[in-house]
């Protein structure tokens, strides 16, 4: 099995920033790919940004310019960088991992989910 442990979302005002940081732990032979997602309350969980172990980075559109995706490769972590918060920003943000274990099998895990509150 794999852990997500995220850390870095709170409440924020309109124009701050955030960085929220998600660490992978357990059965992890490589980290293929970590990301963001994000969820408002009654809509579907949207991508945010993805980083594959290469670097390249796939980002919504909606993003792009004021989040900044990262990755520390050796301690399995993924950063997200969030700057000039939107009200319309405020979600559950999720962190994603394409993690191969042991066995060589390759599986999609989620965290918990850490809430980020942007008040006007």
């Amino acid at each position: 099995q794999v852990q997500l442990v995220e850390s870095g979302g709170g409440l924020v005002q309109a124009g701050g920033s955030l960085r929220l940081s998600c660490a992978a732990s357990g059965n992890i032979v490589t980290v293929n790919a970590m990301g963001w997602s994000r969820q408002v309350p009654g809509k579907q969980r949207d991508l945010v940004a993805v980083q594959t172990k290469g670097g390249t980075t796939t980002a919504a559109d909606s993003i792009k310019g004021r989040f900044t995706i990262s990755r520390d490769n050796g301690n399995n972590t993924v950063y997200l960088q969030i700057d000039l918060l939107k009200p319309e920003d405020t979600a559950v943000y999720y962190c994603y991992a394409r993690v191969m274990g042991r066995d060589l099998r390759t599986s999609d895990y989620w965290g918990q989910g850490t809430q980020v509150i942007v008040s006007s």
